[in-house]
């Protein structure tokens, strides 16, 4: 009996060591709302949409403590749909975020696996639909891929904070035989925090993003799946810079995007395409965005914020045939007003409104297109309002 309890009680005291050591966090956002659309091509539409100021997600994130300063961690983060229970991300099980790594505070972290890159996480992260908005203020047609961007079979390196200075950088494999650049992605990343003041740059490279030998397929191998790419294409790369401050109640944010896309031929924005490919984009023989974005948001009391954002976009298309340039543009306003329920639970509306100007390029890119709505509106503009309850647990 003497031994019985002697083991019971050795079992307990190695249980409690090991919850001393390891946590595991299961949290969570379900967002649904009411979204009116004034055109979705020549029609209005009104829906019940999921995720619009947050994914709907519910994840896994822990850590172990292996001693001398150093931690095991991962995260599993499943996006799904509130309106019909379905799986987000193209139906994976954890599409949002799956990685395990290895954690220092000296040394920094390595994470491996399905994971955000640079970019969005330092520049991108002063965006509205990234801060506080979600997918209806995404830049148009998601140029940048600031808006939602996630590197699968990737391996990042985020640094130690040292005088408020962190960087972080991700190489997506194209695990593609005999090319080790096709559907490879690498990215940098850096910011700056002191105090009120955040300062933020990044770039990324995309190497034949949804693509496989050079032709537009439905993949699910490399860093960039059909259902992430945003430009189907040979080549793309995004560079971005940010500052935001705060002033009391007020946080204000300014950023800069520039991406420059070598022959598209198709993009996920636009549904019934077949593998994302558009033979109209293919008029195309590249494509350059210059994103310039100013957002606010400004606690109005401790239960109501409010927030504003303006992005002015400017394109230049050079055309297959006679290399002809074209200049669209594109002016986005979005507003979002919030009420905080309790510190879990909140109510909101959202208004987001969207005008195409400049130049015509014979493609689907010369209608307006607000992120997250059924598709592009028959005019050069298109209105979006919204009426939404968010619960984070």
């Amino acid at each position: 009996m003497k031994r019985i309890m002697l083991a019971a009680g050795l079992l307990g005291a190695m249980t409690n060591l090991a919850l001393a050591q390891s946590n595991v966090t299961i949290y969570g956002i379900v967002d649904l709302g009411i979204n009116y659309t004034d055109n979705v091509r020549g029609n209005t539409l009104t829906q019940l949409q999921s995720g619009n100021a947050s994914g709907s997600r519910i994840g896994f994130k822990g850590s172990e403590n292996l001693g001398s300063g150093l931690s095991a961690v991962f995260q599993l983060e499943n996006g799904f749909n509130a309106d019909n229970g379905r799986m987000g991300q193209g139906g994976r099980l954890f599409g949002r975020m799956a990685f395990v790594g290895l954690s220092s505070a000296s040394a920094g972290r390595l994470t491996l696996g399905r994971q955000a890159d640079a970019l969005g996480d330092y520049p991108g992260g002063l965006t509205a639909n990234n801060s506080w908005g979600g997918t209806l203020f995404t830049h148009p047609f998601d140029n940048d891929t600031s808006g939602s961007f996630t590197l699968e079979n990737s391996l990042n390196y985020t640094s130690p904070t040292m005088n408020g200075l962190t960087f972080s950088s991700a190489i997506g494999l194209g695990e593609q035989a005999g090319s080790f650049s096709q559907n490879s992605t690498y990215s940098f990343g850096m910011r700056y925090n002191n105090g009120p003041l955040t300062l933020a740059a990044g770039f990324i490279n995309l190497n034949h993003p949804g693509m496989k030998g050079g032709v537009p397929s439905q993949i699910d191998t490399g860093s960039i799946s059909n259902a992430d790419v945003n430009f189907v294409s040979d080549h793309q790369q995004t560079i971005g810079l940010g500052a935001g401050y705060v002033v009391g109640a007020a946080a204000i944010n300014m950023i800069y995007f520039h991406t420059k896309i070598k022959n598209p031929v198709g993009l996920q924005s636009f549904p019934g395409q077949s593998e994302n490919v558009d033979p109209y984009l293919q008029r195309l023989s590249g494509i350059e965005f210059n994103n310039f974005e100013i957002n606010s948001m400004y606690k109005l009391s401790p239960s109501f914020s409010l927030g504003t954002m303006y992005t002015y976009t400017q394109g230049s298309a050079q055309m297959a045939e006679g290399g002809r340039r074209v200049k669209p543009v594109w002016h986005m306003l979005g507003a979002m007003l919030d009420y905080n329920l309790s510190k879990r639970t909140d109510i909101y509306t959202q208004v987001a409104y969207q005008r195409r100007a400049g130049q015509r390029t014979g493609t689907d890119l010369d209608s307006a297109h607000i992120a997250g709505t059924a598709n592009i509106s028959s005019s050069n503009q298109q209105g979006v309002v919204r009426v939404g309850l968010r619960h984070r647990f």
